[in-house]
C-alpha cells in the first residue's frame, strides 16, 4: 500500500515541475538530505560549491516521515539525495523505483558501516500492535550518533559527491578533511572522559546510543526500543526499576524532542535526576537559530553523560 501511495506522490510531483516549468538554471549543485545530521555533513562537504536542503523539518520525528508530493518533486529535482539508510528511511526503497538515477544519485551515507542488530532490548518494541508495529527494527539505523561513525559517513558522502562532480573533488575533499578533524577532536574528548571511568552504565528513554556505547566501552540500558514514541510494557518497566535499584544509577536521560512522561515515571519510582540526551535525529528552530550544530550539541551529550559515568 505504501508503494503506491509513494508511486503516486511521485507521479504527483512529476506533474508539479512540469507545470512549475524550469526556473533560472544554477551552476552550484543542489543536494537534499533527509535529517539533520545528514545535512550538517553534507552542508560541510559542500561547502560553497551549491546548495544543501533539509528535507525533514526541524523538531520532525524522523522515524515517522514520509515525503510529501512536494518533497518528491524537490528530490526529483535535486542532484543528489543524502540518507543514513534504508534502515531508517525505509521509503527510499521505493523512491528509488520512482524517479531518475541519472538525475538525482542517492547516497546511503551508512552504506560502508555494518549496522548493529537491534538488540535484546529492542524485542520489547514487538510487544505493540497497529501503527506502532510499523517502527519495528531489524538493524539499529543510529550510527550518526558515534563520533567515529560519523567520521565514515562524511568520508562516504564525500566520495560519492566526488565521483558525480569530479570538477569539485578536490574542495570537497579539502572541506571534509576540514570537518574530520573536528570530529577527530570531538571523538579524543570523548575517550578522555570516559578512560578509567568505574561506572560505564547509562539509562536512556531512547534506544539511541548503542554506536557510542560500543565505542567507548559503555553500557546503555533502553527504556523504550529504537522509536522514541514506543511505550515499554509494565514488565519492563518493572525490569529497569529493579536494574536501576541494583546499580545504583542517579541519571535518567530522555529526549527533549519526545514525551519524557516514561522517562518521568521510572524517575519518579525511583528516586533519580533526570537529564537530557540528544539523539540529534533533528533540532529545533531555536537550537538552530542559536547556531548549535553537531558538534556543540554532541558535546552537550558529553557533559550530560559524565554525570553518570564515573
Amino acid at each position: 500500500m505504501k508503494k503506491i501511495l509513494l508511486t503516486s506522490i511521485v507521479l504527483f510531483g512529476s506533474l508539479l515541475l512540469g507545470a512549475c516549468g524550469q526556473s533560472e538554471q544554477s551552476n552550484d549543485i543542489q543536494v537534499m538530505t533527509t535529517f539533520y545530521p545528514m545535512y550538517e555533513f553534507t552542508k560541510e562537504v559542500v561547502g560553497d560549491e551549491g546548495q544543501v536542503e533539509l528535507l525533514i523539518p526541524a523538531g520532525t520525528e524522523a522515524h515517522d516521515y514520509e515525503p510529501s508530493a512536494k518533497d518528491v518533486a524537490k528530490i526529483s529535482d535535486a542532484d543528489a539525495l543524502v540518507y543514513n539508510s534504508k534502515e531508517l528511511e525505509t521509503w527510499i526503497p521505493d523512491l528509488s523505483q520512482s524517479i531518475s538515477s541519472e538525475k538525482t544519485t542517492l547516497i546511503e551515507a551508512a552504506s560502508t558501516i555494518d549496522l548493529m542488530p537491534a538488540g535484546e532490548e529492542h524485542d520489547h518494541e514487538h510487544e505493540h500492535e497497529g501503527a506502532e508495529a510499523e517502527h519495528h527494527h531489524e538493524h539499529d539505523p543510529h550510527v550518526w550518533v558515534d563520533p567515529v561513525m560519523a567520521i565514515t559517513e562524511v568520508e562516504t558522502i564525500r566520495d560519492a559527491l566526488s565521483e558525480k562532480f569530479p570538477e569539485k573533488k578536490a574542495t570537497f575533499e579539502a572541506n571534509a578533511a576540514a570537518y574530520i578533524k573536528e570530529l577527530q577532536a570531538l571523538d579524543a574528548e570523548y575517550r578522555a572522559a570516559f578512560e578509567g571511568a568505574k561506572n560505564k552504565t547509562f539509562v536512556t528513554q531512547h534506544d539511541a546510543f548503542a554506536y557510542l556505547a560500543h565505542q567507548y566501552g559503555l553500557t546503555q540500558q533502553a527504556i523504550a526500543g529504537l522509536s522514541p514514541d514506543i511505550e515499554p510494557t509494565p514488565s519492563r518497566l518493572a525490569e529497569l526499576k529493579d536494574f536501576v535499584d541494583e546499580h545504583q544509577v542517579k541519571v535518567i536521560y530522555f529526549e527533549a524532542n519526545a514525551s519524557s512522561k516514561v522517562a518521568e515515571t521510572l524517575a519518579n519510582e525511583t528516586g533519580v535526576t533526570l537529564e537530557v540526551l540528544n539523539p540529534l535525529e533533528s533540532l529545533t528552530k531555536d537550537q538552530l537559530t542559536a547556531g548549535e550544530n553537531y558538534i556543540s550539541v554532541m558535546k552537550e551529550n558529553l557533559q550530560a553523560l559524565q554525570l553518570s559515568i564515573k
